[in-house]
């Protein structure tokens, strides 16, 4: 009995101090296959900006024009995405974070990695990208999210491009308030996770705005 006990207690210090370490052998074999279904995902994918309808006085293309087709390309991603898969990478440094990015933030779709809310948009739209991950089960990879400090780094690569944001706050809501889900008229990033750990009452967010883009096919 003593020794049940101890291994009880040993089990809640570790998902408490760290992760469910079973569900995380799960996830981490997911984002294998996600790794491997993205690399092919880029070689078919492969696509640079055009940007030939409007070119600035010294023959190169506008920023603007080029905007635009990112954005078309995005919208195209977005239309052809589905839940569960690959989409793209995420990198924050803060929290030592690369994992592969699914679309989706249903049950199955998280239980892979990180995932995009499909009410949101895509990288380069100049919308909403809300992208939400687990604290403490399937690898955890927002156990640490509230580290994260204003001017600290987010990057996404997708097929079309690498989008680099920077934290400017965060902020902690109720679970039901979906105001979070409401997108401004231009590009925000936002992350979510439950709060408090181990609680699905509130919900920490993190948001960042976008600061560079690099066009072109992300390996």
């Amino acid at each position: 009995m003593i020794g049940v006990g101890l291994l009880g207690l040993a089990w809640v210090a570790t998902v408490w101090l760290w992760q469910d370490p079973f569900t995380a052998l799960y996830t981490r074999w997911e984002q294998r296959g996600l790794a491997h279904q993205y690399a092919q995902l880029l070689r078919s994918r492969s696509w640079e900006p055009r940007a030939v309808a409007q070119k600035t006085a010294d023959g190169h293309p506008s920023k603007a024009a080029i905007a635009r087709e990112v954005a078309q390309e995005a919208a195209n991603y977005r239309r052809a995405t589905h839940p569960g898969e690959a989409i793209g990478r995420l990198v924050i440094g803060r929290l030592g974070l690369h994992m592969i990015l699914v679309d989706g933030t249903d049950h199955n779709s998280l239980t892979k990695g990180p995932g995009r809310d499909p009410r949101s948009y895509m990288p380069g739209q100049h919308r909403l990208v809300y992208i939400a991950g687990h604290r403490t089960t399937y690898l955890a990879p927002f156990s640490n999210i509230d580290a994260i400090r204003v001017g600290d780094y987010i990057t996404i690569q997708v097929p079309y491009g690498t989008f680099v944001y920077r934290a400017t706050g965060h902020e902690i809501v109720p679970a039901t308030d979906l105001a979070m889900l409401r997108s401004p008229h231009h590009e925000l990033l936002r992350l979510q996770a439950c709060y408090p750990r181990y609680f699905a009452t509130q919900r920490y967010i993190v948001d960042a705005r976008l600061v560079a883009v690099k066009t072109g096919n992300s390996s």
